[in-house]
């Protein structure tokens, strides 16, 4: 306590704590979309209660991270090295690298899981024949509770992990850390349903939402092999995707209305 009560009057760890939240928020969208997803594969009177335990798990992951903030740190030391690198960059650096830490080991992994689960939901979407997959077109559920939760569990650790990273990167204060995650956690819980029903009410953002998880996953691969691609331009372009797809719908949406108000004869034809 004595540690905290400075720390509410520095100006420097509010905004250290603001700066943290956005950064926070913006990590967690990824997992958000995914938990969306999943838990719409659910029978309807389930979903709530997986997307509850999935973020109610991912803030269990990241304040027990935060407890272990030493063991954290000591995953970006390296493990092993194959001795492949690639050329200098402009910076100096090299363009990409083979020396893994357990936090390159785990996002790669952590890519992987979500470069292929894109790839089979958007193969299952896109099958005309039934393959017993977990996603229906039909919005019916194929998946089962337990399966699901296993899933998000999966991806609350890869990004719990690096969430983390991110706070550790941030500030040195594990009280902002957790104040920062649990006001993180608190944004998620509330914008999960309302995500999710967006999610199930347009059949064409799964498609899209699915295309961000590919990207996320490749960028993930990429940065376990040490190329680091500026997060900034890969929201940008999901902002972009999502302006997009929010005018298509918008535009969908004015045609049904109009449709919709326009006047008929007996037979059903247009005036």
């Amino acid at each position: 306590m004595d540690s905290i009560i400075p720390l509410l009057s520095d100006p420097a760890a509010w905004a250290a704590l603001i700066t943290l939240v956005i950064l926070e928020v913006v990590l967690g969208i990824d997992n958000l979309i995914f938990i969306s997803i999943l838990s719409n594969k659910l029978p309807e009177h389930q979903r709530q209660k997986a997307r509850r335990i999935g973020i109610g798990l991912a803030l269990i992951m990241r304040l027990a991270l935060l407890s272990m903030i030493a063991f954290i740190v000591s995953l970006t030391t390296p493990v092993f090295d194959l001795g492949i690198s690639g050329p200098l960059g402009e910076h100096g650096e090299p363009t990409f690298e083979t020396q893994f830490s357990w936090r390159d080991l785990i996002l790669i992994a952590g890519g992987l899981f979500l470069v292929w689960k894109a790839t089979k939901e958007i193969h299952h979407s896109v099958d005309d024949e039934p393959s017993g997959q977990a996603l229906d077109k039909k919005g019916k559920a194929v998946i089962s509770f337990g399966s699901a939760i296993v899933q998000i569990i999966a991806l609350d650790a890869v990004f719990s992990i690096d969430s983390i990273l991110t706070a550790v990167g941030m500030t040195d204060d594990v009280p902002i850390m957790m104040a920062a995650v649990i006001i993180t956690v608190i944004v998620m819980l509330v914008a999960a349903d309302p995500l999710a029903n967006f999610i199930n009410r347009n059949p064409t953002v799964v498609m899209l939402a699915l295309g961000f998880l590919l990207m996320i996953g490749s960028v993930l691969i990429a940065d376990g092999f040490g190329v680091h691609v500026p997060k900034g331009y890969i929201y940008a372009a999901m902002a972009f995707s999502a302006m997009v797809e929010a005018l298509n719908i918008w535009s969908r949406n004015r045609r049904e209305k109009i449709r919709g108000n326009s006047p008929t004869h007996s037979n059903g034809e247009i005036a």
